[in-house]
């Protein structure tokens, strides 16, 4: 697809992501879901970019122009976006950001009326009525049939609500003390509005957007930051949130950054624990660990592989009947809570865990040990398919016989190529990962 990446469109704000293409995705888009339109209503939400200004005005013009009602709601996190277009019942959901990308970013993501993440098919659906001017033009209201828009700026509430019934009610955050990094991104209100409500000792740090400073210096991209504040405030424990809030990092008790898999991992077995692991099984994505899937099979939990996405490992839960999944890079989803990735239930369900287990957060939350894994990333001109690059097949096969596990692939939001190179031999990984790099920095960029 020429719009569509591996979360939406993306790309530079006033460039690549203009307010003309903005108008016209969402007109394509408005024409897609009124065949199935039940309310009429669509739901718009951004993070705190300056250019969602531009975009979210040129949404809401594609949307009213082809008969849309609009319900603006202003800066909230990706997450209450899809939960709040099913809690409102409106057609759709579009959410402006470009999550962890920097403020010169944006992107827009669709959710469907039950507030999940369009399949590729629907994507596929809505960029080919975009590239048909002639429907575009023809499917313009007039008159009573032009849509409307209005902005409701206290809908923070119910996506607050939800939050709080997913933390046990026999449990109290008093005595416990966080450190909360908004990134100054869509959880600025959100966040420590929720683990105040809860009795906690907040400490937040930027919280403060400007427009221009979402995800600068701060944030899940720069977790170093919060741990250094979580051992400066002696807090239990720091959580990292990025731009768009679907995501989070955790940071431990002595400012030490908490692995990604390792925190899924004690989620597992905190919710087998509690008999809420249904099915035993846990979705992941082909970058996490194999130290992590020897551990979970240990514990009689079967691991499951997504592609790289939070929409794909969803969709994986789906068909194997888990409850739990996620991204070794934060993004971590709780079907019983949510249909997305969301970084403040995460967040809510790893304090429960602690407090439930009365450790530490350091003891708690490194159940096992990781094999070491090296990532590295080519910039690159051109997305060369993959299988057209003479020698790869041989390279790959070559490093799977030296007791290896690689993945290459494209980002589905940047020009890279991401080299990800895993085993028991560090020696190996510095060795293949050198001569990989090498091999396709020469192939794809000349």
């Amino acid at each position: 697809m020429k719009l569509f990446g591996t979360d939406g469109v993306r790309g530079l704000a006033g460039k690549k992501l203009d307010a003309f293409v903005a108008m016209k995705l969402a007109m394509a888009a408005g024409i897609y879901f009124r065949k199935h339109a039940k309310t009429n209503k669509i739901l718009v939400g951004k993070d705190t970019r300056r250019s969602g200004y531009m975009i979210e005005n040129a949404l809401v013009s594609g949307l009213t122009a082809v008969g849309y009602n609009v319900i603006q709601i202003g800066p909230m996190p990706t997450p209450a976006i899809a939960f709040l277009t099913e809690d409102m019942r409106c057609d759709a959901g579009i959410m402006i950001s470009a999550s962890h990308n920097p403020y010169e970013d944006n992107g827009i993501k669709f959710f469907d009326a039950h507030g999940d993440k369009l399949s590729e098919k629907d994507e596929a659906a809505i960029e080919k009525i975009y590239f048909n001017t002639e429907l575009l033009i023809s499917e313009q209201k007039t008159y009573k049939d032009i849509g409307s828009s209005k902005r409701i700026d206290d809908v923070i509430g119910r996506y607050i609500v939800q939050l709080k019934n997913s933390f046990p009610t026999d449990l109290t955050l008093n005595d416990v003390r966080i450190v909360l990094d908004t990134a100054n991104g869509a959880a600025y209100k959100v966040a420590p509005t929720v683990f105040e409500e809860l009795g906690a000792d907040v400490i937040v740090i930027n919280n403060h957007p400007n427009g221009y400073n979402i995800n600068d210096n701060c944030g899940a991209m720069y977790p170093e930051i919060l741990g250094e504040k979580v051992r400066e405030y002696r807090a239990d424990i720091g959580f990292a949130f990025d731009g768009d809030a679907d995501r989070l990092l955790v940071v431990d008790e002595k400012g030490e950054l908490v692995d990604g898999d390792k925190l899924i991992g004690a989620l597992a077995l905190y919710l087998k624990s509690e008999g809420k692991l249904e099915n035993d099984c846990v979705v992941v994505t082909v970058m996490s660990n194999q130290g992590f899937e020897d551990f979970l099979l240990a514990q009689g939990i079967r691991l499951v592989r997504a592609n790289v996405g939070d929409k794909y490992v969803l969709e994986e839960m789906r068909k194997n009947g888990c409850v739990l999944g996620g991204e070794q890079s934060g993004h971590v989803i709780f079907s019983e809570y949510a249909k997305t990735g969301d970084g403040l239930v995460t967040a809510l369900q790893t304090i429960a865990l602690i407090l439930r287990s009365g450790k530490k957060a350091s003891e708690i939350l490194n159940p096992f040990d990781l094999y070491p894994q090296k990532l590295c990333n080519v910039q690159v001109s051109e997305k060369k398919p993959l299988d057209a690059i003479e020698g790869l097949k041989e390279k790959e096969e070559q490093i799977r016989a030296d007791g290896l596990r690689s993945l290459i692939r494209y980002s589905g939001t940047e020009n890279k190529l991401r080299i990800l190179l895993e085993g028991k031999s560090s020696k190996k990984i510095e060795k293949w990962m050198s001569e990989m790099e090498n091999f396709l920095k020469k192939a794809l960029n000349g």
